[in-house]
């Protein structure tokens, strides 16, 4: 048995901190308060749950959902499900921040000019077990408590969702409830070897083809640097998620960011392989790197700079994997064709 999230924490746009065209963000509450001696508190949590940059905006954005991964000191993944909401700050309360000079002359001028601005705030379930959707949900249901002031107390929901313990494999259903009339599914994996990749392997597929993506499972393989472009943050951890578990039963112990936040570009330099997911708005940053692999989940394209020398599957065992994956792609087509016909 495994606690189903070790923590919940809420992160908001630091005022303290204000100034230019990017802030910055602050845990403003975090359950439990002190670490667990098995799971740490990960550190630097703020700059993942907006990893475009903190920044306040003129107009209400709509609410999203997307799954981080961390790794921490002992190469253990933690799970970060962040629900981020936006919420409408005074700005005469912004005014009186204190900010220099400098930074008022840099700052928005849509921003300083508007009677109300937004801020964002993330909602953070920190877990070392993957299960996304029931994540959202209880995501969701948290923000629904906080917004619509339901009877039953947020403490109450908060509590239940960090005392709830599930099995960490053996194929069995486990019906949870947070307290607020709701009831959560859990499907546990057959076994804790296995991969939990839902439906990322055949998006993977899906988004860069066939040949690209055997391109990127052999650079995976021999240790080059491959790194996933997307404006959605679900689309990169889903990525990250499917090549991974095509390279099932070897374990993948190079540096492994699903979504790298802005901040921590420099990163891409390490002399070292990785797997790394970026926003696609830092794109015009990436496109310097001279021995990385660029996968563009948007565009459907995988660019290999003229350096780099990927050792593909020898033959007939490239030819033979390809009519096979084909196969069952087609037949993944026109499964869905013919539900629909239906």
């Amino acid at each position: 048995m495994a606690r189903l999230a070790d923590y919940f924490v809420v992160v908001g746009y630091d005022l303290d901190k204000r100034g230019g065209c990017c802030g910055q963000g602050r845990i403003l509450q975090r359950f439990p308060e002190k670490d667990w001696e098995d799971s740490p508190f990960p550190q630097g949590i703020e700059l993942f749950c907006q990893p475009s940059g903190w920044q306040l905006v003129p107009e209400q954005q709509p609410a999203s959902f997307f799954m981080a991964v961390l790794t921490d000191i002992n190469s253990e993944r933690n799970y970060c499900a962040c629900f981020t909401f936006w919420e409408a700050l005074d700005n005469t309360q912004l005014q009186k921040c204190e900010t220099s000079k400098a930074d008022e002359a840099d700052e928005d001028p849509q921003i300083a000019h508007t009677e109300r601005v937004f801020g964002p705030k993330s909602l953070v379930l920190v877990s070392r077990l993957d299960h996304t959707e029931v994540f959202r949900n209880c995501l969701s249901l948290v923000y629904m408590v906080h917004v619509e002031r339901l009877t039953v107390p947020l403490e109450t929901v908060v509590g239940n969702l960090l005392t709830c313990v599930i099995p960490i494999a053996g194929g069995a259903q486990r019906t949870i409830t947070l307290g607020a009339g709701d009831r959560q599914v859990i499907q546990t994996p057959v076994t804790d070897s296995l991969p939990v990749s839902g439906s990322s392997v055949a998006q993977l597929f899906r988004q860069l083809g066939i040949a690209n993506v055997l391109g990127l499972f052999c650079a995976a393989l021999t240790e080059h640097k491959i790194l996933f472009l997307s404006s959605s943050y679900q689309r990169l951890t889903d990525a990250c998620r499917g090549l991974l578990a095509i390279m099932f039963p070897l374990k993948y112990s190079f540096t492994y960011v699903p979504i790298l936040p802005g901040k921590l570009l420099e990163v891409l330099s390490t002399p070292t392989p990785f797997i790394i997911g970026v926003n696609s708005f830092f794109k015009s940053e990436t496109q310097e790197l001279l021995d990385v692999i660029i996968a563009d989940l948007d565009g459907g394209t995988v660019t290999i700079p003229e350096c780099v020398h990927i050792s593909l599957l020898p033959e007939p065992l490239l030819q033979q994997t390809q009519t096979l994956l084909s196969m069952v792609r087609n037949w993944d087509q026109h499964s869905v064709s013919a539900s629909v016909t239906h």
